[in-house]
């Protein structure tokens, strides 16, 4: 675990929040890989100031495994860390720093198999995809998808290394992310009923909300996997208004669903349409330009995939353990599963013990763990 321990904390060093440039820390990963005779494929955003890649060592014609992960971490600032976060140290059996868990141990793994891979006779690829901007919202993997078969070639199975404790996790939900802007009339306050206020438009509107959601929870999809076994809403930002005297003309909420897979985006969108043209409608009577106007700005797809299909035996095989699992959290996982690639989800470190927290860290022993699952995906790779 040595060259693992060596990796993660080069990479630790990088500080790569998602606000930042991640370029420095893939020129170290695209020089780390060529230097091994993979094939690197680097694929920028159109800014610039970020990028993901693909990389291949193998023979070509066959589909061999994809080993996927990302390369952003979530901000330090606000949180109340004891040690340096993008430098990496050691407590005892933890290793601490932002993203030892989320999730650059993982990536720190793939990149010390890589180095193993390179003195071996691959009998099919070992393939690689390394993502940007996950953290807010798989933005990153959106761009990437339609250069992954052209450059590296589709894999027959593939692994996304976010955090589930070595746990085969063969589901998450999906999630939209939408901003509703409420419409309504400007007007002095001491004639407030004679207008349509938008910040009323829009609390009603959190109302109806808040009716979908219950309807969700008692007759919706369940899935008794999750914590919380139905899809659901959630308000997240409400603004308005610019002072007590004035009768805001325009107010915005920002809100999200996510959803099981058998709910379907699509149902879940035509609701929240409907709810808001009910709620505009009670208004136009007085203001016939009252609306309440939804935009969806993001989304990602969920992830379901059956315990007895192949990618998830394998996955149990090689990652030597007997527990199937679904996650709370939103992974890249369900676009590669789109594109026809078997996929499941499984890497060290625990999301809800140490993901997005202050004195972030990752145990040796589950590092330990993920070099043991690197190690057998080589077998399989050279069998």
């Amino acid at each position: 675990m040595s060259q693992t321990l060596r990796i993660l904390e080069k990479l630790i060093s990088f500080d790569t929040v998602s606000q930042n440039s991640n370029l420095e820390l893939v020129a170290y990963i695209n020089d780390f890989l060529i230097g091994l005779g993979f094939a690197v494929t680097h694929i920028p955003d159109e800014s610039g100031e970020k990028a993901g890649l693909y990389a291949t060592l193998g023979p070509a014609e066959k589909a061999g495994i994809m080993l996927s992960a990302h390369t952003d971490v979530v901000p330090v600032k606000g949180q109340n860390w004891t040690r340096d976060p993008f430098r990496m140290t050691q407590d005892g059996a933890r290793v601490f720093g932002r993203g030892t868990t989320d999730m650059k141990g993982y990536v720190a793994s793939v990149m010390a198999l890589a180095d193993r891979a390179a003195g071996q006779e691959l009998k099919e690829p070992l393939k690689i995809a390394f993502s940007y901007d996950e953290e807010i919202g798989c933005v990153g993997i959106k761009h990437m998808l339609d250069k992954l078969e052209p450059s590296i070639g589709l894999p027959r199975a593939c692994f996304v290394g976010e955090p589930t404790e070595m746990q085969v996790a063969v589901g998450h939900k999906g999630k939209a992310a939408l901003r509703a802007v409420c419409r309504g009339q400007a007007g002095h306050s001491a004639l407030a009923p004679k207008f349509t206020n938008a910040l009323h438009l829009a609390s009603e509107f959190v109302q109806e909300l808040q009716k979908l959601q219950r309807d969700f929870a008692l007759n919706g999809a369940r899935d008794s996997a999750y914590a919380i076994p139905y899809s659901t809403i959630h308000v997240g930002k409400l603004s308005g208004g610019t002072a007590l005297n004035m009768v805001p003309d325009q107010a915005e909420l920002v809100f999200e669903y996510r959803h099981l897979v058998a709910d379907r985006p699509e149902d879940i969108e035509a609701r929240i349409e409907t709810v808001a043209d009910k709620v505009a409608s009670k208004h136009q009577a007085i203001f016939p330009e009252a609306e309440i106007e939804v935009e969806k700005y993001n989304d990602y797809p969920g992830l379901d995939v059956s315990e007895g299909a192949e990618i998830a035996q394998l996955a149990l095989r090689l990652a030597q353990t007997n527990n199937v699992t679904k996650v709370a959290f939103g992974t890249e996982a369900g676009y590669f599963d789109g594109l026809g690639i078997p996929t499941v989800v499984c890497g060290p470190g625990s999301m809800e013990g140490q993901g997005h927290k202050p004195d972030e860290f990752i145990t040796l022993d589950q590092l330990a763990a993920c070099d043991a699952m690197m190690d057998r995906v080589l077998d399989e790779l050279t069998a």
